[in-house]
């Protein structure tokens, strides 16, 4: 008995060292090595590896990319550049964009000596247009140069007169109101290439543009607005007594203008005027005078009742 509780007391001391030895391995060196951390490691470093060609791969993307964005850029804007160019030259031909400043540099002095001389032509001596460096002087300088800001207020007015006369007859509509400005524009512009056609036929060398044109011709609203004021205020008796004169004065301005364009240097000067193709000029000068009165009528005549 005391035998085999020895036994077994020495068994128990044994498995107590046993657990303590393992116990003291777990602190101290492990019997397997754990390899999970390295594991980790290893594969972040495969992952920075792999990345790292990636990484480096971004700046010669770009360094190859740049010069093709680049050149497709510097191609894509000369290509613009040279549009608009040709786009510019052939408009120039017809109406020169680049020198509406000129014909929009005015003044308020300007425009009520212009007024008033479009009203009463009669007094107006010096007809000849002021040049500088042959070049025209700006409007604001010279009341004899024409312009583009009377005959475009001119017509917007016109149509708000229109406007007003048929809302005081219970006419008045958008859709009436689209068709007096649409019509008045379109004899314009119908006026306008009759004109330039006349001037090619009769072959007849000038320096009146397209906007010259555009700008005598838009005069006669000036008139229109002053007959169809007077016809509102006063009744029909005044409508036609004030275009009437505005129908005169108007033809008088065009006639001492245009001559200056139109006719010869002796023409201009006050000279005789012999040869064919001068009288065929001066039958279209009379032409262009005389069909501003017809306009202003035309287009005014229902507008009073």
């Amino acid at each position: 008995m005391d035998y085999t509780a020895t036994q077994s007391g020495s068994r128990q001391q044994a498995n107590m060292r046993l657990r303590n030895s393992s116990m003291d391995g777990s602190d101290g060196s492990q019997l397997f090595e754990d390899t999970s951390r390295a594991g980790s490691g290893s594969q972040t470093g495969y992952r920075n590896q792999q990345a790292g060609p990636q990484a480096a791969g971004f700046p010669g993307q770009s360094l190859l990319s740049d010069p093709m964005s680049n050149l497709a850029m510097a191609y894509g804007s000369s290509l613009a550049s040279q549009g608009r160019e040709m786009v510019d030259k052939n408009l120039d031909r017809f109406i020169p964009i680049s020198k509406l400043k000129y014909y929009f540099a005015v003044d308020t002095v300007y425009v009520g000596k212009k007024l008033g001389l479009l009203v009463f032509p009669y007094m107006h001596e010096n007809w000849e247009v002021s040049y500088q460096q042959d070049t025209p002087v700006a409007p604001r300088f010279d009341v004899n140069a024409p312009d583009l800001y009377i005959p475009a207020m001119g017509f917007i007015t016109y149509v708000l007169v229109a406007g007003l006369a048929l809302g005081t007859q219970n006419r008045f509509s958008p859709e009436l109101l689209g068709v007096q400005a649409s019509s008045a524009l379109v004899w314009l512009i119908m006026e306008v290439l009759a004109v330039l056609l006349s001037l090619y036929l009769v072959t007849v060398n000038t320096d009146l543009t397209t906007i010259d044109l555009l700008a005598f011709s838009g005069y006669k609203y000036v008139g229109m607005i002053v007959g169809v004021v007077a016809g509102l205020l006063f009744g029909k008796p005044a409508y036609y007594l004030s275009l009437l004169w505005c129908c005169v004065a108007i033809f008088v301005f065009m006639i001492r203008t245009l001559r200056l364009k139109l006719l010869s240097e002796a023409a201009a000067e006050g000279r005789l005027v012999r040869g064919a193709r001068n009288q065929l000029r001066m039958y279209l000068t009379m032409s262009i005078a005389a069909a501003q009165p017809i306009f202003m009528y035309w287009l005014t005549y229902h507008l009073i009742r």
